[in-house]
């Protein structure tokens, strides 16, 4: 597969560029945070590391998944009716956690440990001001993922993303939102963590049961971050993350380039699927014909002949008029 390119603009990890953090691909920037003091501690040991954590910490319990051996650290499902999954889940504390993962790190086969998306200033208050990651204005929430070898199957986040990685190394393997069909999805719902995420095991597929897998493999790149490396992946963006140490500690920022007031498109996926999805095809055709004029191509043409004000949600809502909009949705879902 290609390698996911590294960026070669302006940097600076105060102030991280807009070219950078509204691009439309992946891009890595090596030893972009390797000036952390959380990098620092990770490069002496993993046991600096967990002294450096325990130094914010407060006591916060967090969630934990737990896997056995066999699983082999692949966050998944339990068998082929995809309604269960392969992991236990806990609340525990950091060093309870901590401790398991270094007691376990020389363990041939261990259990897999697994913390993920856990807000940093919930959990460790201060830590930001020390790791900073230079976002600017930009309202993002800042979570940590820590764990041992973990493999996360491919998925996608509605948020613009970027990940550093603090401590151990990690692979990341991305794909554009286009090979959704080469990717096999999973149901929308059970998922082990929101969002569908791919069927196909990386680490040995299936090309019987998964042939058009090759083509998405054509379409993907790779990468191997180090401590104080980064990348930026856009939103929708298709990403498979494997744990490649027996402590491993990333720490990401999520942000939408959209204001607060609107929605997530998955909700209109949703309603979509309840709505449309059995209707007749010539039915099915004028709806898509309607999506894609009032949607997808839609610009000021589209109701420049409506007045201003009797055009509401055809122009880009405010706030005041999606909570209009959402109320009144809610309200005809409930009949």
């Amino acid at each position: 597969m290609r390698a996911v390119p590294d960026w070669t603009g302006p940097f600076d990890p105060d102030k991280l560029p807009d070219e950078l953090l509204t691009g439309d691909r992946p891009y890595i920037v090596r030893g972009a945070f390797a000036h952390w003091p959380v990098v620092q501690a990770a490069r002496q040991s993993d046991e600096a590391l967990a002294r450096y954590l325990m130094g914010f910490y407060r006591g916060m319990r967090i969630g934990l998944f737990q896997l056995a051996p066999e699983a082999r650290g692949r966050v998944f499902y339990t068998d082929e009716t995809l309604r269960d999954f392969n992991f236990s889940r806990h609340a525990a504390t950091l060093d309870q956690v901590l401790a398991g993962l270094l007691g376990i790190a020389q363990t041939p086969e261990p259990p897999a440990l697994y913390v993920g998306s856990t807000t940093v200033d919930a959990v460790l208050p201060g830590f930001l001001d020390a790791n900073v990651m230079g976002l600017g204005a930009r309202d993002a929430l800042v979570s940590l993922w820590l764990g041992n070898r973990t493999r996360i199957a491919a998925h996608y986040d509605l948020p613009d993303n970027l990940a550093v990685v603090a401590a151990g190394r990690r692979r990341f393997t991305v794909f554009p939102p286009e090979q959704l069909h080469n990717l096999y999805m999973g149901p929308l719902e059970p998922t082990p963590a929101g969002q569908p995420i791919s069927l196909v095991d990386f680490e040995k597929p299936d090309l019987e049961r998964f042939p058009r897998f090759t083509r998405a493999l054509e379409a993907g790149e790779v990468a191997e971050l180090a401590p104080g490396d980064a990348i930026f992946i856009p939103s929708m963006w298709f990403h498979h993350i494997e744990g490649l140490e027996p402590v491993n500690l990333l720490i990401n920022a999520w942000w939408r380039q959209t204001p607060d007031h609107v929605d997530s498109p998955l909700n209109a996926l949703h309603l979509a699927l309840m709505t449309m999805r059995n209707l007749p095809e010539k039915e099915r055709r004028i709806w898509q014909h309607h999506f894609q004029h009032f949607v997808f191509d839609a610009d000021d043409s589209t109701w420049a002949h409506i007045p201003e004000a009797a055009r509401g949600l055809l122009e880009l809502p405010d706030e005041t008029t999606s909570r209009q909009a959402r109320a009144q949705l809610l309200s005809n879902l409930k009949r």
